[in-house]
């Protein structure tokens, strides 16, 4: 049967990430109550104390709707391309980028996969709808996915804290994007917040 999945990036975070500011609870709040006519099954996030707050404040607008830890929903390097895998003009940039974290998780991304993506088995209306609270780097290999992009087209794609994605799969088809880093429910004060400076709106 046909799944629907929303991505959300986690709310803005302290600036030692041990959860989130005023406006990211803001951002959390604001979402659930954009989420709050969705039929969801399940609101699944990683364990880090931004994700686990935001996936929280969401949940309070959703009666009855399952909160769910996931270690694929984690924030983590979903794949770490080589030299020769990336363009010339950019390899520079996004190595240099790379050194900055730990190594890839290749087996979380791999999971995350199977968990999240493709269509799902027998439901009651023929369709499941599911939200992911993760982070940047997730959103961007799901994504990635969907296109059937290459694993390093993962980087370069940025996502706004509470933002929301929506990817649908369906029997037989490609997968849709939806749509990719919606903003409406937010006023603009608390848009493009996870953004670099150069790249917000």
């Amino acid at each position: 049967m046909t799944r629907y999945l929303y991505l959300t990036r986690h709310g803005e975070a302290t600036p030692d990430e041990s959860g989130l500011t005023d406006a990211g609870r803001r951002q959390a709040a604001l979402l659930g109550e954009r989420l709050r006519g969705v039929p969801l099954a399940a609101v699944h996030h990683g364990p880090l104390p931004r994700a686990a707050e935001t996936a929280r404040l969401i949940g309070e607008h959703l009666p009855g709707v399952p909160l769910r830890v996931s270690e694929a929903a984690g924030d983590y390097v979903p794949y770490l391309p080589a030299r020769e895998e990336l363009p010339p003009e950019y390899a520079d940039h996004f190595l240099g980028f790379l050194a900055r974290f730990p190594g890839a998780e290749p087996k979380l991304a791999r999971e995350a996969l199977d968990l999240f993506t493709g269509p799902v088995g027998q439901t009651v209306n023929g369709t499941r709808h599911e939200l992911v609270v993760t982070h940047n780097f997730l959103i961007g290999w799901l994504v990635r996915a969907a296109q059937d992009a290459p694993e390093w087209r993962w980087l370069g794609l940025n996502h706004a804290n509470a933002a929301l994605t929506a990817i649908r799969y369906a029997p037989g088809r490609p997968p849709s994007l939806l749509f990719f880093n919606d903003m409406g429910h937010l006023p603009v004060e608390l848009r493009w917040t996870g953004f670099p400076p150069e790249l917000r709106g």
